[in-house]
């Protein structure tokens, strides 16, 4: 068995800090088949370049792996300012020049452009998509003499549910996590059978859902509530309502034991209604992330949604009526986006109420999306042209800085409608400075006050 560092390079606190998961899944892998282990966690450490490097002397690790979560910020205002791997760079420098240790790289950005990013980064080997047995394996290859290959994957459709590791929690981390986003952080599935034309989930982690048993899912809750204190919690699947109603059986375990939880989770706004709200809010949901993403028929279609304004309308009356806030979140400029459904999309979402938007300008450009090839056709990007540092799609022919004045013009003095992306984070900073945590955006709705014997019980 080897001595393996792991290092979490997410240092992004927007809308707020979330618990390195992916490193903390790796770890639990890790350690069932015995190996020694440090997490590190970059942000944790105050972005200490000295820390770091006195953790990796101080370990003395066999093996260097780094999990890399976002490439950038996927907002448009911010162009380079928003890049995030730089940064890494610099980080996989001071690993080189701390230890002789080989530098495995990985996690989600890295799995969407690997190639190109394990030549930016210069790491020795990277893992493409879920990394539990696929670390594993390499790891006992490369005790065993052989080298590392420049690439490895997961062969096939992935793990099962039952197969996926439970997090290894670091009780420093999630107090850390705690104290700065008062939530914890959980996946009860992975993949997306869902054909979002800007969405790299289906090519990261596959075509249809793979749903780990509710059991384990209520077993890793209890276990963050019996040794780390959370009662907050947000599932991070790629969408938590999926057809199925496998997310109906997690919540329904939540109450057979008695679990007392507040947890939120990004939802597909279609096909939630009142007995199934009403279902989770038992359970303790207290507010829902939905993909609304475009806010016309014309530009939901061009976006490849498979749904209508009017049932992304059925499902905010749902919520309004169940007294649960939720917010939308919204792209213009996609495919099929002119002046005219700009102001359709305007007019749709200011007949959402008791509820928050917050609206995006152009779509960032991944490889692994349907949208790339899109763009190649109509001649915005070169097949070869590297998406390393942001792009974004517009629609052909669209004025885009018209558009951003027209939204901001329909926005202006409304504190539920958030525009550009940063607006949003002064908003948020403002109420973690005044001791708030979770989600903030809830704040913003107030529902009048409830009748008589009206909510959970």
């Amino acid at each position: 068995m080897s001595r393996v560092f792991l290092l979490s390079a997410n240092v992004v606190t927007e809308p707020y800090p979330v618990y390195p998961l992916g490193m903390a899944v790796i770890a639990g892998a890790l350690d069932r088949v015995g190996h020694t282990l440090r997490q590190f966690d970059f942000l944790a450490a105050d972005q200490s370049e000295e820390a770091l490097r006195a953790a990796l002397l101080d370990f003395a690790p066999e093996v260097v792996c780094l999990s890399l979560r976002n490439i950038d910020n996927v907002d448009s205002f911010d162009g380079e300012e928003g890049w995030y791997l730089a940064r890494t760079r610099r980080l996989t420098a001071l690993v080189r020049e701390t230890t002789k240790a080989p530098l495995i790289v990985g996690g989600p950005a890295f799995s969407i452009m690997p190639e190109a990013i394990l030549d930016y980064l210069g790491a020795d080997c990277g893992v493409v998509g879920e990394g539990e047995r696929v670390l594993v394996g390499l790891l006992e290859d490369w005790a065993a003499g052989r080298p590392l290959p420049r690439l490895a994957s997961e062969p096939g459709a992935g793990l099962s549910g039952a197969e996926m590791a439970a997090p290894l929690l670091v009780p420093e981390l999630v107090a850390f996590y705690r104290e700065r986003s008062g939530m914890a952080n959980l996946q009860t599935k992975r993949g997306c059978p869902f054909h979002c034309a800007y969405c790299t989930y289906p090519g990261l982690e596959g075509k249809v859902f793979r749903c780990r048993p509710p059991e384990a899912v209520v077993d890793d809750i209890e276990r963050l509530q019996r040794e780390h204190g959370i009662d907050q919690l947000f599932f991070t699947d790629s969408i938590f309502n999926d057809p199925a109603g496998h997310y109906l059986t997690v919540a329904e375990e939540i109450l057979r034991r008695g679990v007392q939880l507040r947890w939120s989770a990004f939802f597909r706004p279609q096909g939630l209604g009142s007995p199934e709200l009403a279902l989770l809010k038992e359970s303790g949901l207290y507010a829902l992330e939905l993909g609304t993403d475009a806010a016309s028929d014309a530009t939901l279609a061009g976006l490849g949604k498979g749904l209508t304004f009017a049932e992304v309308e059925a499902v905010n009356r749902a919520c309004v009526a169940a007294r649960l806030p939720c917010a939308h979140f919204v792209i213009f400029g996609g495919p099929g986006e002119t002046a005219a459904t700009v102001r359709e999309g305007l007019a749709n979402l200011a007949r959402l109420e008791q509820t928050v938007v917050f609206a995006f300008s152009g779509i960032r450009l991944l490889s692994k999306s349907p949208l790339h090839a899109r763009a190649i056709h109509e001649g915005l990007v070169t097949a070869d042209q590297s998406l390393l540092h942001p792009l974004y799609y517009y629609a052909p022919g669209l004025d885009r800085e018209g558009m951003n004045g027209t939204i901001e013009q329909a926005f202006h003095g409304r504190r539920d409608r958030i525009f550009p992306p940063s607006e949003g984070q002064k908003r948020m900073q403002v109420m973690q400075d005044f001791g708030f945590r979770g989600l903030l955006w809830d704040k913003l709705i107030a529902f009048d006050k409830p009748r008589r014997g009206h909510g959970r019980r």
